[in-house]
């Protein structure tokens, strides 16, 4: 299955944003329990972060990332592309 990688920048107050962080945590948990291999963290410099996990497709790929609850709920805005691994 292809690899995605989710680059965010948070867009709103620390206290709206870490408002949300146990939903995207529970989120993320569930993609790992749906076998997505799901990674999730944040710059050491704050502002942004990452969720990295694969899907079948670009399409289930948009699909996952419109749930995050940081996207849901107008938190960060974000890129997403896919990653090709070269080496392991």
């Amino acid at each position: 299955m292809p690899w995605f990688v989710k680059i965010e920048e948070g867009i709103v107050d620390k206290p709206t944003f870490d408002q949300h962080i146990p939903a995207h945590k529970a989120y993320v948990q569930d993609l790992i329990d749906k076998g997505h291999k799901a990674k999730t963290g944040y710059w050491a410099e704050r502002g942004g972060g990452m969720l990295l996990f694969e899907a079948s497709s670009t399409k289930e790929a948009q699909a996952i990332v419109e749930q995050d609850p940081l996207v849901a709920n107008h938190c960060v805005r974000y890129q997403l592309h896919e990653w090709r691994i070269i080496a392991e």
